[in-house]
């Protein structure tokens, strides 16, 4: 039976930074787009006159997007506020008041995770969670055995199909072009070990943890975004393409192909931190959390077995960009093994790009082989254009672009084996490629792929 659409979107957190830079930007192409026909209640902690939240909405869309008096001033007409603590029930008495005659509303939880629970249990309370949407923003738990816990604590209240797990990358676009172009007949069969020798995927960002000191050094590279943001890009770029672009088809591939990879060796890993990351504020003085990590998985079936899956996720770094660089086998001739053919996809933020490296001969000798790079650009895409797609999605109940329970744990059983046991944090200097204990991820004859020289490397500023 189809699922009724959303009826009234609520925002917790919503004076919060995910929702200043990602979600009231998204409402604005929403509504920019006619989109969006459903009032939008934002909850917030403190109390704060409508005049000055909306000039806060304001302020924050402007300086993600070209504002448009006339776009915005309908997008306003649509917004209501209410504050209150999250953990006292008269805070969600007042929600449900304000809901009027909603029933399905959509409650996105743009806050910290260790008040979902006490979320999902005042909604109930308040006679608000039969018949309501509830998205959940990644890390779900910090790892395999508490994001258990909070599904449980979820499922309390809700079940299943009410709810979407938030990893935007799920929701770029590029990602799911790939999956499209892989389709393509003449690449379908480049994509396995007869014809790949290795493959890299970077997640690499000129910046640091600026004002996130306290969230980020209790999370690290390696839950901050290698157990999501990496694996999904893993997940579309290995996995078998299902027959349909259905939710089921998608889960169904994603889980089979994380299913297939093998947990990451603590032995062949590399942890680095960044000059200057002790002295932010809200950073343990002795900290040891990685703001750089790069490991080597393994994929146990019969289309990768064999292939070395290079990962490398770290801040600080020379470009700022999301790749994944396919290293093709080289053909039969002797002088061409230095020059082998390779592929490579960058997601952004900025230029979307798909580029084929191979050889010809010189063309005045005929002898000495030469690379060149074949490019195709597509648009420049940015996290806050997945957040259009997610919103508009779960308003409409499709979970093709969410992450399941299963998927979630998936990933979690992947990387659980060097949350137990991690690998000694080095230091390196802002502006290289991470310690030098990186190079020891890779095979012989293997080298990192330098994003740096490729014209869809970025040095914009961002967030992840």
């Amino acid at each position: 039976m189809a699922q009724a659409d959303s009826d009234a979107l609520v925002i917790f957190g919503a004076s919060g930074d995910l929702a200043a830079k990602m979600l009231f930007p998204a409402l604005y192409g929403l509504s920019a787009a006619g989109r969006i026909s459903v009032p939008v209640i934002g909850v917030t902690r403190q109390a704060r006159a409508r005049e000055a939240f909306l000039d806060h909405v304001r302020e924050s869309i402007a300086r993600h997007r070209s504002l448009n008096a006339t776009t915005f001033e309908a997008l306003a007409s649509r917004l209501r506020f209410i504050d209150g603590d999250l953990r006292e029930g008269e805070t969600f008495a007042k929600l449900r008041r304000k809901l009027g005659g909603a029933r399905h509303p959509l409650c996105y939880l743009a806050i910290p995770p260790d008040l979902f629970a006490a979320v999902a249990r005042g909604l109930a309370d308040a006679g608000a969670a039969a018949g309501a949407r509830l998205a959940v923003e990644k890390p779900f738990g910090y790892d395999l055995a508490s994001s258990r816990e909070l599904a449980v604590a979820l499922h309390a209240f809700f079940d299943e199909t009410q709810i979407f797990r938030v990893d935007h990358y799920l929701a770029k676009p590029s990602l799911h072009e790939l999956c499209a172009l892989r389709a393509n007949g003449p690449l379908e069969p480049l994509w396995r070990r007869e014809q790949v020798r290795c493959v890299q995927i970077t997640m690499a960002e000129t910046f640091g943890v600026e004002a996130r000191g306290s969230f980020y050094d209790a999370v690290g590279a390696l839950r901050d975004v290698v157990q999501n943001h990496v694996l999904q890009v893993l997940t579309m770029l290995a996995m078998d393409l299902p027959a349909t672009h259905d939710e089921d088809a998608m889960h169904a591939e994603r889980i089979r192909l994380l299913g297939a990879v093998q947990p990451i060796d603590p032995t062949v890993c590399s942890r680095g931190q960044y000059e200057g990351y002790r002295d932010i504020d809200g950073v343990a003085p002795d900290s040891e959390t990685e703001t750089y990590i790069a490991c080597r998985l393994r994929i146990d079936n019969d289309r990768w077995r064999g292939v070395p899956f290079y990962l490398r996720a770290g801040k600080c770094l020379p470009a700022t960009a999301t790749e994944a660089w396919i290293g093709l086998r080289p053909g039969r001739r002797a002088e061409l093994t230095e020059l082998a053919p390779s592929l490579h996809f960058c997601f952004g933020p900025g230029p979307v790009q798909f580029a084929l490296s191979a050889c010809i001969a010189d063309r005045l000798t005929g002898v000495s082989p030469q690379r060149i790079e074949l490019i195709a650009d597509r648009v420049n895409e940015h996290d806050s254009d997945a957040y259009e797609h997610l919103l508009s999605d779960t308003l409409a109940g499709n979970h093709v672009r969410f992450e399941s329970q299963a998927g979630v744990e998936a990933a979690w059983r992947i990387v659980d084996p060097l949350l137990r046991s991690p690998a000694v944090v080095e230091r390196y200097a802002v502006g290289t490629w991470g310690p030098a204990s990186a190079q020891r991820v890779l095979l012989d004859g293997d080298r990192w792929h330098d994003l740096a020289s490729m014209p869809s490397a970025s040095s914009t500023i961002g967030q992840s």
